[in-house]
């Protein structure tokens, strides 16, 4: 999938992916991380999501990761917050406090952009991603993130006959084929969640499946 596609979803407010909330999940699941004050968390494919600002809120240092600049700069006005402006590298980094956008290709980090992490919340980046970009993805994270590393990953379960992604389809089994060769996996929660999606139901499903896992890396 070409990163074209993001950006023209941006372009035209197509973005039915976005949350006017926090993600309800996240508050249940993100204690298990245990994370402490001021732990590094990083938001692959952040979008505008007020998850980041949750995250902040609760004395973290959060780095969310964007392709779309639209995006970046709709988070910083809806959350009236003043950004410092920077380039690091491929990024053009905006700044807040704690809490950063770097805007720019998610699979142009390094393992020294992200030396300090100790935690990811992807609740839109591996579901956005068709088959093959998922692989490298998932890839990428084993190879760059440090041991140790935590993961609070949420998923999409589905007939993926019935409806052309994204969001894909990702089910248990191929969470554990990406990420069991280099991470602990734990499936926290599986739970139906169709029906407070009207949205996908108009788009031909019968059952969707929403899954939350906790990923460590490995030492």
């Amino acid at each position: 999938m070409h990163k074209d596609f993001w950006q023209e979803r941006w372009a035209r407010n197509e973005i039915g992916f976005h949350l006017d909330d926090v993600h309800p999940g996240m508050r249940r699941h993100w204690p298990r991380l245990a994370l402490p004050d001021g732990a590094t968390v990083l938001v692959p494919l952040c979008g505008k999501s007020l998850d980041l600002a949750w995250l902040a809120g609760q004395g973290f240092n959060v780095v969310g990761v964007e392709l779309s600049e639209k995006a970046v700069d709709a988070f910083f006005s809806e959350q009236q917050l003043e950004a410092e402006i920077s380039q690091r590298g491929p990024f053009k980094v905006y700044r807040s406090d704690t809490l950063e956008i770097r805007c720019g290709d998610f699979f142009a980090l390094s393992a020294t952009d992200v030396l300090g992490c100790q935690a990811v919340y992807d609740r839109a980046a591996l579901i956005a991603l068709p088959h093959a970009m998922r692989q490298r993805y998932a890839a990428l994270m084993s190879s760059i993130l440090p041991a140790g590393c935590q993961q609070l990953l949420v998923t999409l379960d589905y007939d993926q006959a019935e409806m052309e992604g994204p969001p894909f389809a990702v089910g248990k089994s191929e969470v554990r084929d990406l990420y069991a060769a280099e991470w602990s996996v734990e499936l926290l929660e599986a739970k139906e969640v169709l029906e407070r999606n009207p949205r996908m139901r108009e788009r031909g499903l019968t059952r969707l499946e929403e899954h939350f896992h906790w990923l460590q890396r490995r030492v």
